[in-house]
């Protein structure tokens, strides 16, 4: 239970069909308790509020420790090679059904549950993950490196509701936090600016911004604190060339310490018909059909795009797609989908041309 209206509303449902729930807050961060920032006080308030009000046992659990060696420390390490990570996929496999996983079982418990939009149904012996009814709500991308073991203890009742749904039963329930908003963002970062916290933990490395031709246009302050397909924040808005469109961060040249950037959104640049990936993992422990049409997303809230497998050997794998995609980034995830079920995914190599 993390204070929010979605875990609260899932320890309600299961009180209500009869399950015994034991609600458990995470603490997963506590590097800066103090800064205005850091809301984990106020939501530990508001999940020992719920659980009053359902008349269900809370207890904290710090992981502290857990998320600073599995996922923070994969979350830097990705940053200074230059990638963009997506630490939250991390910490669902790592921590939250995992680290929580262990402890819930050894304080009895059959199973976890959480606020997640998604679904799992078991086929032919196989646990499947699926995609939540509420579309913009759907959090299968976040769940893609679940294993067989892990859906097998997972529970998510908010699968068949839309949010709205949600937040009225918490209102008819008299839930404090019936309104409260969705929390954003990593949670560790919070809502401080991302450069600001990144700062911290990463030195600074300028360098020069260019063009694919070589044409010097402005400084950077460190690749790391650049993705690709970005547009805000580099400094040059008003050099603008003959095009007078906007500039986009479409690459990286670790060796030389260069930011690429092209001007224009559907810069040829920034889209990428195929992409290598790797470290793949497909919940049924089979890999996909080459050839088999199926849908795929590079990044979290995309549209599914329609695709193909080329190559897909020794947890590495290529995707060709039928439209190229935006701004291909490597260090995220794509997540492949046969129809509503999720199969799992990899972690973006790079775009292909």
């Amino acid at each position: 239970m993390s204070g929010g209206v979605d875990s609260s509303v899932t320890a309600l449902l299961l009180k209500q069909q009869g399950y015994e729930v034991t609600g458990l807050f995470m603490k997963n961060w506590e590097d800066d308790d103090s800064d205005e920032y850091c809301s984990s006080r106020q939501d530990l308030l508001d999940a020992v509020s719920v659980a009053d009000t359902i008349g269900i046992p809370i207890e904290a659990v710090n992981f502290a420790g857990e998320y600073k060696e599995r996922v923070f420390g994969y979350f830097l390490r990705e940053y200074q090679a230059g990638r963009t990570p997506n630490p939250d996929i991390l910490c669902n496999s790592e921590i939250k059904f995992k680290a929580f996983l262990d402890h819930a079982i050894q304080l009895g418990a059959d199973a976890i549950a959480t606020g997640h939009y998604a679904q799992v149904r078991e086929a032919d012996g196989l646990f499947q993950l699926l995609k939540a009814r509420d579309g913009s709500k759907d959090q299968s991308y976040f769940l893609h490196r679940l294993n067989q073991a892990q859906l097998g203890k997972a529970m998510f009742p908010l699968g068949q509701l839309l949010k709205s749904e949600v937040r009225a039963i918490a209102e008819q329930h008299g839930l404090a936090n019936y309104a409260k908003k969705d929390s954003t963002g990593i949670c560790f970062i919070g809502e401080r600016p991302f450069r600001e916290f990144l700062n911290r933990y990463l030195p600074t490395k300028p360098g020069e911004m260019r063009t694919p031709e070589g044409k010097v246009v402005g400084q950077h302050i460190g690749l790391s604190f650049y993705t690709i397909g970005q547009r805000h924040g580099l400094g040059i808005g008003g050099a603008r060339e003959a095009s007078g469109e906007p500039w986009f961060v479409c690459g990286k040249d670790m060796p030389n310490n260069r930011l690429i950037v092209v001007q224009g959104h559907d810069h040829p640049k920034l889209l990428a018909p195929r992409l290598s990936a790797l470290d793949s993992h497909w919940i049924s422990g089979i890999a996909p059909l080459p050839d088999h049409p199926y849908a795929a997303k590079t990044r979290y809230r995309q549209p599914d795009a329609l695709c193909h497998f080329t190559r897909i050997a020794d947890g590495r794998c290529e995707i060709a797609f039928d439209q190229a995609q935006w701004a291909v980034t490597p260090g995220q995830s794509v997540v492949v989908y046969d129809g509503e079920i999720c199969l799992g995914g990899a972690i973006i190599e790079q775009g292909l041309g």
